[in-house]
């Protein structure tokens, strides 16, 4: 009999960078091992799906740009970005879109667009064929960055 359900697919632990295929979990978010450092953020990246690693990786590199020097880390399947002793941004994958989470984008002008139940989380989704701002995404970024971090 061949299983047809999600849960069946799941490893019981989620591979690290190099140990084969990770498994999507529901929504289609890599589920990559938790850990500090570019390597588990990359592995992260090149386990998303179709469309969504290109934007990662245009993610990935702009906030690099940003903020040289950014701390990168996996923690609950999301790459987080940090500068200093906390966390200004994460994304996670959804089945249609990719949700960009800055920790305190009620501080950031302009404020990103998705409002949050959390009072200073804000959101950016991107859907497949939308045009990323570079330049604003950049701006919030660094922004993000000198803010004083989440955390986690």
């Amino acid at each position: 009999m061949v299983a047809s359900s999600s849960k069946s697919r799941r490893k019981s632990s989620p591979p690290s960078p190099g140990e084969g295929e990770p498994v999507l979990l529901s929504g289609g978010n890599p589920q990559i091992a938790k850990g500090e450092g570019d390597g588990q953020v990359q592995a992260y990246i090149a386990a998303m799906p179709g469309w969504k690693r290109a934007l990662g990786q245009r993610l990935d590199g702009l906030i690099a740009q940003a903020v040289p020097g950014v701390r990168k880390a996996v923690k609950w399947n999301s790459p987080f970005y940090g500068a200093g002793e906390g966390w200004f941004l994460s994304f996670h994958c959804f089945n249609k879109y990719v949700k960009l989470a800055f920790f305190r984008g009620t501080s950031l002008e302009p404020v990103p667009p998705g409002s949050s139940k959390h009072k200073d989380v804000r959101y950016l989704d991107i859907h497949e064929g939308d045009a990323l701002d570079e330049a604003r995404f950049s701006d919030w970024v660094q922004q993000a960055s000198r803010l004083p971090g989440e955390k986690m």
